[in-house]
């Protein structure tokens, strides 16, 4: 089994030999990681609940958690979820891992599709799942949308989408998921769709594939799931509370596979995670933090602003060239896009993700803008 570098070591061993300027504070927008504090009262339901570290957690989750995430779906996107058709993770780059080893096990040459460029966990879970591996490229010209084609997608077992998108900053209209929703029925295949930014918006929320699944009569989510976490909403990643939901006779079966893989979050984390998914004015707050910031970099770079996301898909004549000088000349550190693409496919974009406070986030932005103006 043989997978590829991960995007953050690529970049270590690219900037090891370079010297960063000493005249200025590091700065780095590397990593999809908010780096404002927790909220208290996540952090004390922590603290109040260490007593039970005492306890083994159950595979499937306690039901103060459950209800919480079920409320989370109720309040957000108007779905009212029974228990058969959620399950809490550890996070959710477990089971974008997992989830695809166990859907594809019985298949005799599995076929998995997911977007290009994309979170390299797919193409991990892909590797372990022995799986031919098809890219749908994310182009400028297609508006950095997966395509839909029917040809490919009638050889797919299990596609992945990511809306919205990291690293595109690209989102789908209740519209463009209903289309894959109904494709998932067409030519049986399992439709995935990473949600993990579905709180992190601007103006307008996000749509979710759950939303579209019953616009076109699928009550059931037959071949539809998502997954969702809290890292990005509440500023709290060291939580690692995710869910998977949708397919309940998919569940079932992937929620016995779950008991072996030993996943559980200890009960102290899921009773703080429970908090944090039955609040919605600290999300709120956050949302307001980083639309400071998406205003700090339509002022300063004279970029669009994505609708949801915390990040800056930023087109450059050479990714590489550009990350290194801004990390020489700046003491900058961002992410070449290339490292989140494969193929013949090539990209000239960099990720700059927007989770410091305005300060830094001003900072960073005007290092970048001397930069890319030659100064």
């Amino acid at each position: 089994m043989h997978f590829q570098t991960y995007p953050f070591e690529k970049l270590a061993n690219l900037l090891e030999p370079i010297t960063p300027n000493p005249d200025l504070e590091p700065l780095t927008l590397t990593i999809g990681e908010p780096q404002f504090e927790t909220p208290h009262f996540i952090q004390e339901t922590l603290c109040d609940n260490s007593p039970l570290l005492n306890k083994y957690p159950k595979s499937a989750g306690e039901k103060v958690l459950k209800d919480a995430q079920i409320n989370f779906v109720k309040t957000r996107f108007g779905i009212t979820l029974n228990s058969q058709q959620i399950i809490p993770t550890f996070g959710t780059r477990e089971v974008l891992f997992n989830f695809p080893q166990f859907a594809l096990f019985d298949k005799e040459s599995p076929v998995m599709a997911f977007p290009n460029p994309f979170y390299q966990i797919y193409e991990g879970a892909a590797i372990a799942s022995r799986a031919q591996i098809i890219h749908l490229n994310l182009t400028k010209e297609n508006g950095f949308k997966a395509p839909i084609e029917p040809e490919v997608l009638k050889r797919c077992d299990l596609v992945i989408i990511n809306y919205p998108n990291n690293p595109t900053a690209s989102s789908a209209t209740l519209t463009e998921l209903k289309t894959w929703a109904q494709a998932a029925l067409d030519y049986d295949f399992i439709l995935l769709n990473d949600e993990c930014y579905s709180e992190i918006y601007m103006e307008k929320s996000d749509p979710s594939l759950l939303e579209a699944s019953i616009a076109i009569g699928n009550d059931d989510f037959k071949n539809i799931m998502v997954v969702n976490s809290i890292s990005k909403r509440s500023s709290a990643p060291g939580l690692r509370s995710g869910f998977i939901a949708g397919d309940a006779k998919l569940l079932k079966a992937y929620m016995q596979y779950r008991t072996y893989v030993g996943a559980a979050s200890p009960l102290p984390l899921q009773y703080a995670a429970a908090a944090a998914w039955n609040d919605e004015a600290h999300v709120a707050q956050n949302r307001e933090k980083y639309a400071k910031n998406f205003a700090l970099a339509r002022k300063i770079l004279g970029v669009d602003i994505p609708t949801s996301t915390f990040y800056i898909w930023l087109e450059v004549d050479d990714d590489i060239d550009v990350t290194k000088k801004l990390y020489h000349e700046k003491n900058l550190k961002v992410l070449p896009g290339s490292y989140l693409s494969r193929g013949e496919f090539k990209t000239k974009h960099i990720r700059i993700a927007l989770v410091e406070n305005e300060e830094r986030t001003k900072e960073a932005l005007l290092r970048i803008k001397e930069l890319l103006d030659g100064k």
